[in-house]
């Protein structure tokens, strides 16, 4: 039976193997030019039939970068990367794009079942201020060859050292309907455009701007035959309530985003906390089959 590797490429990304496949690798040393706010991020990410299911530094949002954690309004600053959303100018190229420094791994722990790594960053302003300290979980596990499937966990707790109270909002906090996106952000490949979207209340991109239990993307495949399915379960907030921004036009993202249409007043040394699921698999997966693999997740 097939067990998980790992590969460290030390003081730059850490890669995850099933089998003869790569099926994620998280960069966290990666030269990012400030516009594109420097950050760690999860890329690629395949199927275990090695699918490709993120995106790179696509040609219309080169910020975008697989998964990783964003946020697009931060008391003026722009941690997410590219032009900032001011109401009545549209997207405005601004000098307040800052990064989110990775400093360090307390925990890198592999049994061949499963990963889990634990993180120290800090947010650093474009000026060099250091905003926010986060403490950052990743774990990796639920590998199953049976329903080509596997669980990435991604948990952060960020907390206020800024000195003065953060305000946490998104564009749609700011005056543009339909862009709440903020916090953990999937990108997908081109190819992904155009796919199905299902919730757990509803189905469709009309889920946008709503809150509901999770949320399932598919579609078809580049290079491999076949389907996938991104499931993300939204999890929990500590500080208000989770709402989904999804599209599938003109390119494919998720994010449960924590400030879609309310934004959050952080004050000093206070930590907000964020967990999710995002469940990688081959096959169109029904809104049964989402069900019954979320039943045995609980179980």
């Amino acid at each position: 039976m097939s067990r998980l590797t790992v590969e460290h490429d030390q003081g730059h990304s850490i890669g995850l193997g099933f089998g003869q496949v790569e099926i994620l690798r998280y960069v966290y040393g990666a030269d990012i030019p400030q516009f594109e706010a420097p950050k760690p991020y999860l890329h690629p990410i395949g199927t275990l039939s090695g699918a490709l299911v993120s995106a790179h530094r696509p040609w219309d949002h080169r910020w975008h970068k697989g998964l990783q954690m964003t946020w697009s309004h931060v008391s003026g600053q722009n941690f997410w990367g590219g032009n900032t959303y001011i109401h009545g100018q549209g997207y405005t190229p601004l000098e307040n794009v800052g990064g989110m420094r990775h400093d360090s791994f307390a925990v890198i722990e592999h049994d061949g079942t499963q990963l889990t790594l634990d993180e120290k960053l800090t947010w650093v302003t474009q000026g060099g201020e250091e905003w926010v300290a986060e403490q950052r979980r990743l774990r990796v596990h639920s590998i199953d060859a049976a329903t080509g499937s596997y669980a990435i966990d991604v948990q952060s707790a960020l907390t206020n050292i800024r000195g003065a109270d953060l305000n946490l909002g998104s564009p749609t906090t700011h005056g543009r309907e339909n862009a709440g996106y903020t916090g953990w952000f999937w990108r997908g490949p081109r190819n992904l455009t155009g796919g199905q979207v299902l919730a757990a209340d509803g189905a469709g991109p009309e889920a946008m701007g709503t809150a509901s239990a999770w949320l399932a993307y598919t579609g078809k495949n580049d290079d491999i035959d076949g389907e996938v399915t991104i499931l993300a379960v939204a999890g929990t907030s500590s500080h208000g309530t989770l709402e989904w921004f999804v599209r599938n036009d003109p390119f494919p993202a998720i994010a449960p985003s924590p400030a879609f249409h309310k934004e959050i007043v952080l004050p000093p040394e206070e930590t907000l906390t964020l967990s999710h699921r995002f469940v990688v698999a081959d096959g169109a997966w029904s809104r049964e089959t989402v069900e019954s693999y979320l039943a045995g997740q609980a179980s």
